[in-house]
């Protein structure tokens, strides 16, 4: 009989049932932002919306948000730039009196003062997340379209940090940066994050011209992203198959097996675990590798845009209602969107099939955007369901008789 696999969780599933709550809400407060950024989803525009909820309207949102009951899922305010909207700060501080964890996540525009940052914080914002696509002003300012954007989100990183605000850094990864993934991550543990979360591009918006990723570099990616995990808090985004990785990873650990001969990791993984060395990031004080959290569009996450649209995600463009006509609660508990997208059973051809399907399910919002199904397999995945050689301990991890102890669609509480 195989011997189990113990230790720290691979993976990390709610403690709240995922058909009752969401782990997180994003609401998309504004579209507004001075940015260009080649893979914006929502194709930003320099001036707002005018049906954009107002202040009221967004107040509404937060009591819909606080009646999920405590706690209560973390309020992430969004864009565009949120800084465009002159109730911020009256809306930040209206959440948090109302129990409500709000986070803000703007755009790496001037308005990200050291004055505006002290302020988001003394309102109660609970962290603050900027984006970094590129070690270098060349390569982030590049992508997001405007000269000078890298050195103010250096700056801004730097100073919400001295204010003790948490900060969560994200990259887009795509072909403009993937070979420069371990100096971004040498800036991340230079600077010091919360989290780092790696972006897996989306073909939505603008982001629908830019070139895919190969399921294989992917898989070398998220590989090289695991390793990295020894270095900084990382996790995934739209990259849903992480979480099947860190169960290999865990499996192929325990048994003392060779994971790049095992997984078939190509050339780009060798590079990035190469650079990483020699930039030092595999040296050092190793730190307790962060578990993926088992959350997806529908499924623990849900999305408002600026006109009060409810979403899986805001790389899903299908919509299941609005907040301004029926609660956000009953849109994410009943919608008929939401509750097939919560069903493992609908997912089709490679995922339907995939033993770890229950743990992963791939990026529904890159499923759409590919095929305009959400339930189709995951486009940048290659794995065969089936091939991984420890099948028996795939099970017990997946099933909860291991680290994890949560079957699937089970609730702690």
């Amino acid at each position: 009989m195989p011997a189990p696999v113990t230790g720290a969780r691979p993976v990390r599933r709610q403690h709240q049932a995922v058909a009752d709550k969401p782990f997180i809400v994003i609401w998309e407060s504004t579209r507004a932002c001075p940015l260009a950024c080649l893979h914006c989803r929502a194709t930003a525009t320099p001036a707002r919306d005018p049906r954009e909820l107002d202040t009221a309207a967004a107040k509404g949102l937060i009591d819909q948000v606080a009646a999920f009951g405590r706690p209560t899922p973390l309020f992430v305010v969004t864009g565009g730039d949120p800084f465009q909207r002159p109730d911020l700060l009256e809306l930040i501080v209206y959440g948090t009196q109302a129990g409500v964890k709000v986070a803000v996540s703007p755009s790496g525009t001037p308005t990200l003062t050291t004055a505006n940052l002290r302020a988001v914080h003394e309102a109660g914002a609970a962290g603050l997340s900027l984006s970094l696509d590129g070690s270098t002003a060349a390569l982030h300012d590049g992508f997001r379209g405007v000269p000078g954007v890298y050195r103010w989100t250096l700056d801004a990183w730097d100073t919400a940090r001295r204010l003790g605000m948490k900060v969560q850094i994200n990259t887009t990864v795509g072909r403009h940066n993937l070979h420069d993934l371990p100096e971004i991550v040498a800036l991340v543990r230079e600077h010091g994050v919360m989290l780092w979360s790696a972006f897996f591009l989306v073909p939505t918006g603008r982001g629908s011209q830019l070139a895919a990723l190969s399921p294989a570099e992917t898989e070398d990616v998220l590989n090289f992203l695991h390793d990295i995990g020894l270095s900084v808090p990382v996790k995934t985004t739209e990259a849903h198959h992480f979480r099947r990785v860190a169960l290999q990873r865990a499996i192929l650990a325990a048994k003392g097996a060779d994971h790049v001969r095992t997984l078939r990791l190509g050339p780009l993984y060798r590079r990035l675990r190469e650079r990483a060395e020699e930039l030092d990031l595999c040296t050092g004080p190793r730190r307790t590798r962060r578990p993926p959290l088992d959350v997806n569009a529908g499924r623990g996450f849900v999305f408002i845009s600026h006109t009060g649209t409810v979403h899986p995600s805001g790389f899903l463009p299908l919509a299941a209602g609005s907040v301004r006509t029926r609660p956000l609660t009953e849109i994410y508990r009943d919608s008929d969107l939401f509750t097939a997208l919560r069903d493992a059973g609908r997912l089709l051809g490679r995922c339907g099939r995939c033993e770890f399907r229950h743990v992963c399910g791939g990026s529904r919002s890159r499923a759409h955007a590919v095929t305009g199904d959400p339930h189709a397999a995951e486009p940048w995945c290659g794995y065969e369901p089936g091939s991984f050689p420890y099948q028996r301990e795939v099970e017990e991890l997946v099933a909860g008789t291991g680290p994890d102890g949560v079957r699937p669609g089970q609730s702690r509480s």
